[in-house]
């Protein structure tokens, strides 16, 4: 392949949990996998975020990261993560750096998760100089397959502004997930503006594998010097965990089954001193992890999953024969219990 590369960027404003960065690094790897041979030009991109990625974040060949100053989630308004600046100047920082980075990498393909401009509308002067400086570029919107209730997913599209810029920033609306399922337009979730530009790509189950370290993935590892074959466990996720203690202390005080070993895994974002009382928690024949590499793997090799209502774990799911125990959050969204009683009805 001689031609010069396609240029892809991912972007994700990132304030609380792992969602947004793990669809994207998902997306990523599917891209860098699938578009060389769809096209017959390498791929090379940035993964735009606001959290630093763990060990356990893989970049595909040819990509990079890009970490935006944090922000953080208070009574419904972001903040300074670390920086010691106002609110203010941390919007004028993170939009001038996705400026310089948008005009100058100038991707043919830009995905941008959940939030058409992202945080405080930072997103919305970039994407405008690059529609100038790359008038070609595709600008995708990608959207889970349950945002929350209509009349709070509605309020949010109206905040936006402008139905016309709105068009004029966004080519395409990327559903992931299966309108059989939870169709966004039927339930009232859909962005009026775009909706007739919507396409539902399936749940996002190929290129998690890519993403995840290796390191770790082996069931053996995490049961090591248990009686019990080590693919004989239960498994108890509770996705980025800074949600999730209460699942995670009940799960971890549970009796286990007579020939099985429960894995409870609470999350990298889980507090220490939460973390420590799960740990306190666990009975003889359960081992409580902060992280385990090669997610998607060990639900596959797992008797059964016990996890809550997110996304992506949801799509891992999915993609797998393993039984599963829902247990969504109702706070501060309903996407959780929306999206488990959307799968009640489909069957799953």
């Amino acid at each position: 392949m001689t031609t010069a590369p396609l240029r892809v960027a991912l972007y994700s404003h990132d304030a609380k949990g792992l969602g947004h960065l793990r669809r994207n690094l998902a997306l990523a790897h599917h891209l860098a996998r699938a578009l060389p041979g769809l096209t017959g030009r390498n791929v090379t991109g940035l993964v735009i975020t606001g959290l630093a990625p763990g060990q356990e974040h893989r970049l595909p060949d040819g990509f990079d990261w890009l970490v935006l100053p944090g922000v953080k989630k208070a009574k419904g308004v972001y903040l300074p993560q670390r920086l010691r600046i106002t609110r203010e100047d941390l919007g004028l920082v993170r939009s001038a750096l996705l400026s310089g980075v948008l005009t100058t990498f100038t991707p043919d393909l830009l995905i941008i998760d959940r939030h058409p401009y992202g945080v405080h509308q930072e997103l919305r002067e970039p994407l405008a100089r690059l529609r100038q400086a790359s008038p070609r570029a595709r600008v995708v919107l990608g959207l889970r397959e349950v945002l929350d209730t209509p009349v709070t997913v509605q309020r949010e599209w109206e905040e936006l502004g402008e139905a016309d810029t709105l068009r004029r920033l966004i080519d395409e609306v990327w559903v992931y997930g299966d309108d059989s399922v939870h169709d966004l337009s039927a339930t009232g979730e859909a962005p009026t503006a775009l909706e007739e530009r919507m396409r539902y790509t399936g749940y996002l189950a190929h290129g998690r594998d890519a993403a995840e370290a290796t390191h770790g993935s082996e069931a053996s590892e995490a049961l090591a010097g248990n009686a019990e074959a080590a693919g004989t466990f239960i498994l108890t996720t509770a996705g980025g965990g800074s949600d999730g203690v209460n699942l995670l202390r009940t799960a971890a005080a549970a009796r286990v089954p007579d020939g099985y070993r429960h894995v409870v895994v609470t999350g990298p974002q889980l507090d220490a001193a939460l973390f420590h009382q799960v740990a306190q928690t666990a009975g003889p024949r359960t081992i409580v992890r902060r992280s385990w590499p090669g997610m998607s793997h060990h639900i596959q090799q797992a008797a059964a999953v016990i996890s809550m209502g997110g996304y992506n774990t949801v799509s891992e799911i999915l993609a797998s024969d393993t039984p599963a125990l829902l247990v969504p959050r109702e706070t501060p969204r309903l996407e959780q219990l929306i999206r488990a009683t959307a799968l009640k009805h489909a069957g799953a």
